[in-house]
Order: C-alpha cells, then structure tokens, then sequence
C-alpha cells in the first residue's frame, strides 16, 4: 500500500511528464509556423523577382503577388490550363499586367512563359518559366541563352500587326532559330493570343475579384 508521499510524488511526475509533453508539442508547431512563414516568403521573394523582370518597378506600387486572378478560357488561349494574371496598379489605377502564358504546341510540349503588358497593350518583357524544349535546338528562349525573347519588347498589335505574328519562314517578323521553327513559332502565337486577350478584356480582368489565399 502506497504512502501519501509516494502518491504525491507519482501525481507531480505524472503532471511534470504532461507539462514536458506540452512544451514540446507548442515548440513543434512554434518552429512548423516559423518555417511555413520563411517559406511562404521566400517563394513570395522569388516570384517578386521574376515578375520584375518583365514589369519594370515604376510600373506599380501594389503587392502583385496578392492582386493576382486566375482563369481558364480554351477559346482565347487555345488550352485550358489555369492562368494566373497578376495587375498591377499605380496610385489605385490600373497600370499593367503580368500574364502566366502557355504555348501548348512546342516541340516537347507546354512552354510556359511570364509576360508583362501594359495599358497601350504594348509587352513590357517576356520570360520563360519553364519548358522541354530540346537543348542546342529550341533552348535559345531561354534570355541565358539568348536574347531572342527581348525581341517582343515594345511590341503590339500593331507593331507587326496580328497576322505577322509568326515566324519569318511563314511570312511574319519573328526569327526562328536554325534547325528549330516550332518551339519559336509557339511562343509568338502564345504571345499574339495573350495580347488579343488582354485587348479585349483588360477591364474585365481589372473587375475580377482577387484569388483567396487559404493557405
């Protein structure tokens, strides 16, 4: 039969245990939280980064990451991949965009590209994000292999005008690379479509409500 202090004892070394218990599963989710936020802000840096390079800085004085809105149209863009549209604004005022575009027919499959356009839809800048494009052939998209992408700065529309959106072998005002004419081809239909849309819609983009972060 116990004693009262060894009852006592057993009580405080079981209390002792649960407190022990509990610090250790507040510390777990203390440094869980911690380390999603650094997460969370290194991917936002990141993706800061990479919209900067098509949508110079004077452009907007919003967080573009949060006023971003994504949507699906398989008639405008040719495929129905989610597309995320970040805008950009300047004292309040609509000033860019930075379009998510896919071009769904290179060489090796989906090319995905970062494009910025502006209110006069003229591109800002273009950047590819990713692709499978065949090194040595359909790579030079790349602006580390090359400076063919910077070629659609300043365009529109109208400088060439919708039907020379292609490449020079078809008759349009795009280089294409020796030995490869698919992978240039679908990055400047890509490109043609994603100006056509924004023309067509910018207001309507600006009126959408902005995705919701759950995370």
């Amino acid at each position: 039969m116990s004693t009262p202090l060894a009852q006592v004892a057993f009580w405080r070394s079981g209390l002792l245990l649960g407190l022990i218990a509990l610090l250790g599963v507040a510390l777990l989710v203390g440094v869980h939280d911690l380390t999603r936020a650094r997460i969370a802000e290194q991917e936002h840096q990141l993706m800061m980064q990479q919209l900067s390079e098509v949508l110079p800085r004077s452009y907007y004085d919003n967080d573009l990451v949060s006023d971003v809105t994504t949507l699906t149209d398989r008639g405008a863009f040719g495929h129905d991949r989610p597309i995320r549209i970040f805008r950009a604004r300047r004292e309040g005022q609509p000033s860019a965009v930075i379009m998510e575009v896919v071009a769904p027919d290179g060489y090796n499959g989906d090319i995905r590209l970062l494009a910025g356009i502006d209110r006069d839809n003229t591109i800002t800048g273009v950047r590819v994000v990713s692709h499978r494009e065949t090194p040595g052939l359909g790579d030079p998209i790349e602006r580390r292999r090359s400076d063919w992408i910077e070629s659609f700065r300043g365009r529109s529309l109208q400088d060439p005008s919708l039907e020379r959106w292609t490449v020079r072998s078809e008759g349009g005002d795009f280089e294409q690379f020796t030995g490869a004419t698919i992978t240039p081809r679908a990055v400047v239909h890509a490109l043609a479509r994603a100006l056509a849309y924004h023309e067509q819609r910018s207001d309507k983009i600006f009126a959408r409500e902005a995705d919701r972060d759950d995370a």
